[in-house]
């Protein structure tokens, strides 16, 4: 259904046109690249503020206008004598008709795409209330996990696979942040996101090296409405299980052809607690975020100009305990004088306080960068480029707390090209270019993982679509090369401090060569071919098989030496050849006005697969240092992985209001070198694979008559995890994980408070019956140096209840 209307307007020339303004009927934010087309007559495209202009056929007047959008209803406006509308389109309530823009040519419908691609909106990311975005992300996307250390820290992985193989973007931008650590999480203001988008399976096309995994995409807030006001946007939570408080600002004004955007965010948030542990010691945080956009629009494109500065102060936990009461106890010694079995107790004040341990990590994350999209002939230019900083400090020196244990700069200057034009009709041509100049720098620090370095990245790449009826079939091909290059790094140890230092020439002498000098390139081709093929309105088939590649990362190249944050020492090798990986995906969506439905098969096979396993010493036991520090080396072999997701949502019509998901994930990994072939546990099996989960919600919006509350909704969200018995025993890599089954229930309203705004509240109780658990994807489950306990408990255990209240003020 469409709303116009219609305004009478004196023609002062001759040539004849209509012109308007396509909006969203329910947000009334500008719909950019909606087609709009007269009957009779020629067609046009709404530019990034939603305005269109076309010529009258002389003599000819036009019927009618046919206006569509991707994700919205289609429909048609029966021309008068008006030359002038606004058209406001309403959205599709269809899942599979939700817009994707991340990964391919151009905006497409999630159903016709033959790549798994998850869209999440703003509404669903408002209503799901986690302690980070990317457990936000988790709890909307069925195949994506996260590997975490505590509430604030969070990594994704997608399908079984992490770190380097996912690759993140924000705003378009590559996130380079030291992605290989396993101690902070994603560099972003979760309290300003428009939407997020999820892409499952090789995504090296578009992207190059370290999307072997899949890319996790966010997009910030950008203005909707053209009236020149200045609107706005409050959010503020509260969580009680850590005390989390939480505030986000944003403000925006579009007038013309300028559109501005501030955004602004503060979380602070101390020590978690569940039922086995307490406060679980030095889980605390303090994040700040702040960022600004300017977009100029024209009517052939727009351009982008955007800063953002993000700054987080976070307790780095070490799981340390006395070995009776199993109370926490604290590093006060520096190394042979730190006895970790005897360390003194973590006081109660302590354990409830906001204030930080001296013994925490410092990341800011800062970025400038610039977006252009313009229409050039029959075709579209994008253009980006970005600068980036990324600076990491590690306090682990109790003795010294002002002194950093790790202190890297990451300068990182990204840039992409990207032409896209319809060379045939109803084909789609891209080509482009992307990649990333990287500096890392080791500063006044003590503990040295990986050496300084400097990288160089680029791809050149070719993809095509073609849409023709009932069938979309894309693909394409990439080539990527990487180059590698470090001088010799020398440490040398302060006799005054026992600590090491980095020392130059030639001031050499008796020092450590830490890391040799390497030179080093790696390159490779990328290949992906898909297609779908809609049976009906409500089915639609898929099957797509890519070859993905991934240089190895730093660490997995050239690391030697302590992350404190971590507790982990890294050794790389330098022999190491790049990933490369073929993975095969088969789909199914359904939908109509009750059911959407989808199921995704996939299997993925990893040449030169790349991981971690901790050194023993000749007795068979895994190498720990004084401090808890055990020793890992990476390794090379094959692997495979396979598995499935399926989605079944009801929203049935007859009951006005009732939502029911379903969502469930498995995942099965193996270690296919030669030799691990039945050897169970103890080899065969990948680490940190995800057991089978299934999520499931039941809610009823209730609609009221009332004008000052007329919604009221409730849901009850159950979440299942089984056990996991595949594990990788090898070398204590991982133990047995209990399965569990968390519950959580919330309640929500929109309220009046002005006019026709209204705010949004809802409360919320996660793990409503407190449950101790484990997942087999904390690291904090394996924060333990007992080989006995008291209690029969092992490790740190995840947060318990914890009841959540959320305010949105929009005005």
């Amino acid at each position: 259904m469409i709303f116009a209307l219609l305004f009478p307007m004196e023609l002062f020339a001759q040539e004849k046109q209509i012109s308007g303004v396509i909006t969203d009927a329910a947000g009334g934010q500008a719909l950019a690249g909606a087609t709009i087309r007269l009957i009779p007559g020629s067609g046009a495209s709404s530019d990034a503020l939603g305005r269109f202009n076309i010529k009258i056929i002389p003599d000819l007047p036009p019927s009618k206008i046919i206006v569509s959008a991707i994700g919205y209803v289609t429909d048609t406006v029966f021309v008068n004598e008006g030359f002038v509308y606004n058209i406001q389109l309403i959205p599709s309530k269809e899942l599979l008709n939700e817009v994707i823009v991340t990964g391919i040519s151009k905006a497409t419908l999630a159903r016709e795409n033959p790549i798994a691609v998850v869209a999440i909106s703003r509404k669903a990311l408002d209503h799901t209330i986690e302690s980070n975005i990317i457990d936000v992300l988790v709890k909307n996307v069925p195949g994506l996990n996260a590997v975490n250390t505590g509430p604030n820290v969070s990594k994704p992985f997608i399908r079984g696979l992490g770190y380097n193989r996912v690759l993140t973007l924000y705003d378009g931008v590559r996130q380079e942040g030291q992605q290989w650590g396993d101690e902070h999480g994603l560099e972003a203001d979760a309290y300003n996101i428009e939407k997020g988008e999820v892409i499952k399976g090789p995504a090296s096309l578009m992207f190059g090296s370290d999307a072997i995994a899949g890319v996790v995409s966010i997009m910030s807030s950008l203005p909707h409405t053209d009236d020149g006001k200045i609107h706005g946007r409050f959010l503020s939570e509260y969580q009680s299980n850590n005390g989390l408080w939480g505030n986000g600002l944003l403000l925006t004004k579009l007038s013309g052809q300028w559109a501005y955007a501030l955004r602004g965010s503060y979380r602070i948030a101390k020590n978690y607690r569940n039922d086995v542990d307490g406060r679980v010691y030095n889980t605390g945080f303090r994040e700040t975020n702040a960022s600004g956009t300017v977009r100029y629009s024209k009517g052939t494109g727009s351009s982008d100009f955007s800063l953002s500065l993000y700054n987080n102060l976070q307790g780095i936990p070490d799981g340390s305990r006395d070995s009776l009461s199993r109370a926490f106890t604290k590093q006060v010694a520096e190394g042979n004088n730190d006895d970790i079995k005897n360390r003194p107790l973590v006081t109660e004040q302590e354990l409830n306080s906001y204030a930080l341990s001296p013994l925490h990590q410092h990341i800011s994350h800062n970025r400038i960068f610039t977006n252009h999209h313009y229409q050039v002939g029959n075709g579209e230019i994008d253009a980006l480029v970005a600068l980036q900083q990324n600076i990491r400090k590690e306090y682990n020196h109790p003795t010294e707390p002002v002194q950093p244990g790790m202190f890297v700069k990451l300068n990182t200057l990204n840039y992409a090209f990207r032409y896209t034009v319809e060379l045939l009709p109803k084909t789609e041509l891209v080509t482009g270019v992307n990649g990333m100049y990287q500096q890392n720098t080791n500063k006044n620090a003590t503990d040295f993982p990986i050496p300084d370095y400097s990288l160089f990245d680029a791809g050149a790449f070719l993809f095509s679509k073609w849409k023709n009826n009932n069938w979309t079939v894309s693909g394409g091909f990439r080539y990527d090369i990487r180059q590698l290059k470090g001088r010799d790094f020398y440490t040398l140890t302060n006799d005054s401090t026992g600590f090491k230092n980095q020392v130059f020439v030639p001031d050499t002498a008796g020092a450590y060569l830490q890391f040799p000098s390497f030179n080093t390139s790696f390159n490779g081709i990328s290949l992906s071919l898909g297609a779908t093929y809609r049976i009906s309105d409500k089915i639609s088939l898929k099957a797509n098989i890519a070859r993905g590649y991934r240089a190895p990362s730093i660490t997995e190249f050239a690391s030697n030496g302590l992350d404190p944050g971590a507790h982990i020492i890294y050794l790389g090798d330098r022999n190491f050849k790049p990933e490369f990986n073929l993975q095969t995906d088969l789909g199914a969506d359904y939908h109509d006005k009750n059911i959407t439905a989808s199921i995704s098969i996939f299997n993925n096979n990893i040449h030169q697969y790349i991981y971690l396993s901790a050194l023993t010493d000749i007795n068979g036991d895994v190498i720990v240092n004084p401090q808890g520090n055990k020793t890992y080396q990476y390794q090379q072999s094959s692997a495979q992985l396979y598995g499935m997701e399926a989605v079944i949502n009801l929203q049935p019509e007859r009951i006005k209001g009732l939502t029911i998901n379903n969502a469930i994930s498995l995942i099965y990994g193996y270690n296919r070198q030669a030799g691990m072939k039945g050897q169970g546990i103890e080899g065969e099996y990948l680490p940190l694979i995800p057991p089978l989960k299934w999520l499931g919600s039941i809610g009823q919006t209730f609609h009221l008559k009332s004008e000052n509350i007329p919604t009221i909704g409730i849901t009850l969200e159950v979440n299942m995890n089984a056990a996991q018995k595949r594990f990788l025993a090898l070398n204590d890599t991982e133990t047995y994980t209990p399965g569990f089954t968390l519950v959580n229930l919330a309640f929500n309203t929109s309220i009046k408070y002005y006019k026709n705004k209204f705010l949004e509240f809802q409360l919320q109780a996660n793990n409503i019956f407190d449950l101790a658990y484990q997942s087999n994807l904390s690291r904090l489950k394996y924060f333990e140096y007992y080989s006995s306990s008291p209690t029969g408990k092992y490790g740190i255990y995840s947060m318990g209840r914890n009841i959540c209240a959320k305010l949105i003020l929009p005005f």
